[in-house]
């Protein structure tokens, strides 16, 4: 069992999500998509991308292979293609043909919801798991990437070497009540206030309970 180290409080903690809650009053995923196989595509795609070149080309995709058999007759050629503009699309591409053959013929073409299952596919690491459990399912899991591994640390939430240790140690932080939507308020305010370059300290609502600034 990993130990779970927090610079913060409980209580500055909680009042961090409660913040949060207020400057994202309904957080979400900003990827486009319309039902679990969408998303699943969509988070392999972004891995190292950014979420908007995911969504420039993700309608044409979806369009001509909304479900994985669909998937698999458009083929790795066909998917690589449409997806050539973003970031190690030949194996992207390769990922999410193989993952759709899998989830055909194990899964009766349906995504499953449990870790154990999702990371068994081509593609799907830790965290894109976590992030269909949460996005898709609602469960409550914390997906880190560089935008909640640098919040984390800058302001001593949960401190880590790396997204894997936050990850690893981040849920028993948080408290139930934020645990579904806490991985898309600390996503986005990495995004657009606690940026990797030009963080906007001075307008940030959190400023007072971020360790950075005391």
């Amino acid at each position: 069992m990993k130990k779970t180290i927090s610079l913060l409080s409980s209580h500055d903690r909680c009042e961090i999500l409660q913040i949060l809650s207020e400057c994202f009053p309904n957080p979400k995923s900003e990827l486009v998509f319309n039902n679990p196989y969408e998303l699943l595509c969509a988070v392999i795609l972004s891995a190292q991308a950014t979420d908007e070149s995911v969504n420039r080309v993700t309608p044409l995709l979806f369009e001509k292979a909304p479900t994985p058999e669909k998937m698999i007759l458009l083929g790795e050629d066909g998917i690589a293609l449409i997806v050539r503009t973003i970031g190690l699309w030949r194996a992207k591409s390769h990922n999410i043909y193989e993952m759709s053959k899998i989830l055909v013929e194990k899964f009766e073409s349906t995504v499953p919801c449990t870790y154990e299952e999702l990371i068994s596919l081509p593609g799907v690491g830790s965290k894109t798991a976590k992030v269909v459990m949460n996005v898709a399912f609602g469960l409550p899991t914390v997906a880190v990437d560089t935008h909640i591994f640098r919040v984390c640390n800058r302001t001593g939430f949960c401190p880590g070497k790396n997204a894997k240790e936050v990850e690893d140690k981040i849920v028993p932080l948080i408290d139930d009540k934020y645990l579904v939507k806490s991985h898309h308020l600390l996503l986005l305010h990495g995004r657009y206030v606690c940026k990797a370059r030009n963080p906007m300290c001075e307008e940030c609502r959190i400023k007072d309970l971020c360790i950075k600034r005391m």
